[in-house]
């Protein structure tokens, strides 16, 4: 039986709204049987994602100064139950989870034997039961094969992400206005790193705090019934509109809240040094590999699976590439943009090819490929990226040449992934 597309139960209404729409989903070609996951020979579909509402500028210009919401269908939701979850959870994931207390998440790697990573995790414990966020293309995998090491322990795992869905908050007023939608119960996520119980709409929603963009973000986690109700009741507690139902918030109103797309978080999540798993680092990277190594793995707790391969890695020192982040020498590309504007700045693609810098005759040799690439509006708009290069060229000042528009622009390491952080 073919995988069906997970669709958000909010796509009739954004595209009354107008909204474009983008496919989210694994690189062209790639299958759960190349990858070793659960459905052999069956290709995951691609997600169809917001991309914009149709002012991308607008949108950004919102995620920094006021609030943003995002629509998550990539997302997808796993259930985990029973008595004995913590220390089955604990002797799997790389992080280390015993004693997690309630109220609290964790972002952590599940691993395959060979130390691949199978899925990037974000664990939250609200209480009675376990939930993980996960990329929905690893969803199914992540259960098959982490539900295949239980025994005889008292642990029950589950998709169940058909029943659930992932709205998301970015930006300086998303706080604020849950505390004035939720009151109190909002205070337990002024800190990252904390779950809270909140009623939107009369809905329950489960919320967790996470800076993706260098904002305060605020991932919203509610029952699939509930999510066009508590969608309208932020819009409407957000701010005020010009009269269509998604319409841009009006000068004025304290939150500033408006939808947004992926166009826009992505441009953000980049400044802010936020790789993402199947497109920055995926299921063939190692954990040293992806940039956020001492962010998902604990070298101080016990066993679990794959554990061998990563503490002999981290021991002998660099991986054979890592994920860096890329400063690009701003230069003209030719291509004028809308009304008539200047030519803009040249940028890479995806996959675009990152090489030495030439040396005599040499034209240069290929050294990684780049992962994702935005042109930067908070460094006065210069094009940055995510590249994988090799590990003996990814020292910080290292200068490197990328391919954009048939030509080669220089390019410089930088000293972390984060590109700006917020003063």
């Amino acid at each position: 039986m073919p995988i069906m597309a997970h669709v958000s139960p909010l796509r009739n209404l954004h595209a009354l709204a107008e909204a474009s729409f983008i496919a989210y989903g694994m690189p062209p070609g790639a299958s759960e049987t190349a990858r070793g996951g659960a459905h052999a020979g069956e290709a995951y579909p691609a997600v169809e994602v917001v991309e914009t509402f149709g002012d991308i500028e607008g949108e950004y210009a919102a995620l920094r100064k006021g609030c943003v919401m995002l629509d998550q269908p990539q997302r997808a939701t796993i259930e985990v139950t029973g008595g004995e979850r913590h220390e089955f959870l604990n002797r799997m994931l790389t992080q280390n989870l015993r004693g997690m207390p309630e109220g609290r998440a964790a972002r952590t790697f599940w691993l395959n034997r060979k130390g691949r990573i199978d899925a990037d995790l974000r664990v939250l414990e609200p209480g009675s039961r376990t939930l993980v966020d996960v990329d929905v293309h690893a969803a199914a995998r992540a259960v098959a094969t982490l539900t295949a090491y239980i025994i005889t322990e008292d642990v029950a795992i589950a998709d169940v992400t058909p029943a659930w869905h992932r709205l998301a908050l970015h930006g300086p007023t998303a706080l604020p206005l849950l505390r004035a939608i939720s009151g109190p119960a909002a205070e337990g996520l002024a800190t990252p790193g904390h779950v809270a119980q909140l009623a939107i709409a009369s809905r329950p929603v489960i919320a967790d705090r996470q800076d993706a963009t260098g904002e305060p973000g605020v991932e919203l986690l509610m029952r699939a019934a509930d999510v066009e109700a508590v969608w309208h009741e932020l819009l409407e507690a957000g701010g005020e509109h010009d009269g269509s139902a998604q319409g841009p918030s009006k000068p004025g109103n304290g939150f500033r809240l408006r939808p947004a797309g992926w166009h826009a978080f992505n441009i953000a999540r980049v400044e802010a040094g936020w790789p993402v798993y199947n497109i920055d680092f995926g299921p063939e990277s190692l954990p040293a590999e992806t940039g956020v190594l001492n962010d998902r793995v604990s070298f101080t707790k016990g066993c679990y699976l794959g554990q061998e391969i990563v503490a002999r890695m981290h021991a002998l020192g660099a991986p054979r590439q890592v994920l860096v982040a890329l400063r690009i020498e701003e230069q003209p590309s030719g291509i004028i943009h809308a009304a008539g504007g200047p030519p803009g700045p040249a940028q890479p693609l995806a996959g675009s090819p990152v090489f030495l810098p030439a040396s005599g005759g040499d034209e240069g040799e290929i050294i990684g490929a780049v992962t994702s690439s935005v042109v930067s509006p908070m460094l006065g708009g210069v094009p940055i990226a995510f590249a994988q290069v090799r590990s003996k060229w990814a020292e910080a000042g290292a200068e490197l040449r990328v391919g954009a528009e048939n030509r080669r622009l220089k390019a410089a390491v930088q000293p972390s992934l984060r590109f700006w952080p917020r003063p």
